[in-house]
């Protein structure tokens, strides 16, 4: 992915997080709370097979569909 498009995709995976703050659900993993930020980026590395860095452009608005996907489904 160009230097662009991931800068974008991980201003976008930072807002996610932020709006994501507090609403995901507890996890006896995670005692103190989980990290929205991770969450998503995690879930999106689990979905695309890549850090948001390494996936292909072309591949740039489908990962934008899956971030909005994450934001609506807190789960």
């Amino acid at each position: 992915m160009t230097k662009e498009n991931a800068s974008k995709l991980w201003t976008l995976i930072q807002e996610a997080g932020l709006y994501l703050l507090g609403q995901l659900p507890s996890h006896p993993n995670h005692p103190k709370g989980r990290n929205p930020y991770a969450h998503v980026a995690i879930c999106v590395k689990e979905k695309f097979g890549n850090s948001y860095k390494d996936i292909p452009d072309e591949k740039f608005d489908e990962v934008l569909k899956y971030i909005e996907f994450l934001k609506e489904n807190p789960n």
